[in-house]
């Protein structure tokens, strides 16, 4: 009977001593799985960019992407050509590198790259969004618009820099936007490479959009805004500043004028074999005008014989004399000496450009000798 007890004993020991083996291979066992866990396949973050001009004979390259799992990651290229909306794609042989040179037979297709990632757990692949049409116009730089931003005035705007098939063909369309170039809206009708500015531009700014075409198909530029239209300023013919106004720096719609005469002796009598006529030319507002020239005669023309034209000084004046001729005086009770003076501007027209003309007259007395 004792040696059986004993016995049993020992056997509870021995059980005891395997359930304590078993419980601590459970313990290491989770520990080892737990281990295995943290090893993942390669998972993309971020789709895989093309770079590079869509036309012929241009390189595109690929990016990898971006992607998550266990570093080390290798990866492998696969270049597809598809139809214009990207669909419909196909390898393209051989083309397994980073970067691939488009060729003739892509124009009018798309291309995209799908990217493998492998690392010890596996492969994961990521497809690029497609690029334009090959040999589709691409602008490079955006169109500019030239000229300047008043009513009246005419814009013109650049086609920008294009890269695609040859030949490339350009529309335009003009639109007006605010003063701080939001809420554009096309211009009807304006849709050449030029537009003249209206009174209903002003206050606002202008864009430019154009278009490149080509057998392939199109893309669309715009150029940055203008500057705010403004009013144009009246047009005076006259220069800025103050003081003598030369002769050659007044334009039309400017005019001469004759503000100031005199007669010497100031009584014209029948004993008076020459007179002197002082004449006063000015513009703008009385400015004097220098280099201008001045004509006159007497009306009727020969009472006193016509002299060369003067020439105004820096102050505006100038002196002409006249000397007395067989048909003065005019009429027995004659009172006055009507001359006709002209002043106008070297080389224009008499009758036109800055010109002026007036009839002036000085007393006369026949009573005094």
């Amino acid at each position: 009977m004792t040696r059986f007890r004993l016995t049993a004993r020992k056997c509870a020991t021995a059980m005891l001593l395997a359930l304590a083996a078993l419980a601590i291979g459970a313990v290491f066992g989770r520990a080892q799985g737990s281990t295995a866990a943290v090893a993942a396949a390669p998972s993309n973050t971020a789709t895989p960019v093309i770079t590079g001009s869509a036309e012929p004979g241009s390189t595109l390259t690929a990016s990898t992407g971006s992607w998550s799992g266990t570093a080390p990651f290798t990866f492998a290229y696969q270049w597809t050509r598809c139809d214009q909306n990207g669909n419909g794609c196909s390898a393209i042989s051989s083309a397994t590198g980073g970067s691939y040179a488009a060729q003739n037979a892509d124009s009018g297709s798309t291309i995209r790259v799908t990217v493998t990632a492998t690392n010890a757990d596996g492969p994961s692949q990521s497809t690029s969004a497609a690029t334009p049409p090959i040999g589709t116009p691409a602008n490079t730089a955006a169109p500019t618009i030239s000229g300047t931003t008043q009513q009246g005035q005419t814009l013109t705007t650049s086609n920008g820099t294009w890269n695609g098939t040859a030949p490339i063909a350009f529309a335009y369309q003009w639109s007006r936007c605010d003063q701080n170039d939001n809420s554009c809206a096309a211009i009807s009708g304006a849709t050449s490479q030029s537009y003249q500015l209206q009174n209903v531009d002003i206050g606002n700014t202008l864009q430019s959009t154009v278009t490149g075409s080509n057998t392939v198909g199109s893309q669309k530029a715009q150029s940055s805004a203008t500057g705010v239209v403004t009013i144009t300023p009246p047009v005076t013919g006259c220069p800025s500043g103050s003081g003598a106004i030369q002769i050659g720096d007044l334009q039309p719609p400017a005019r001469l004028a004759i503000d100031q005469q005199t007669v010497t002796p100031g009584v014209v009598t029948p004993s008076t074999q020459t007179i002197q006529l002082h004449f006063r030319v000015t513009a703008c507002s009385g400015r004097p005008v220098q280099g201008a020239l001045v004509y006159e005669t007497a009306v009727p023309y020969n009472q006193y014989s016509i002299p060369p034209e003067g020439t105004t000084a820096a102050d505006g004046t100038v002196n002409l004399n006249m000397n007395q001729e067989t048909g003065f005086p005019a009429a027995r009770n004659q009172e006055l000496l009507v001359v006709f003076v002209r002043a106008s501007k070297p080389g224009e027209p008499i009758t036109s450009g800055v010109s002026t003309r007036l009839l002036v007259s000085f007393p006369v007395s026949l009573k005094q000798q």
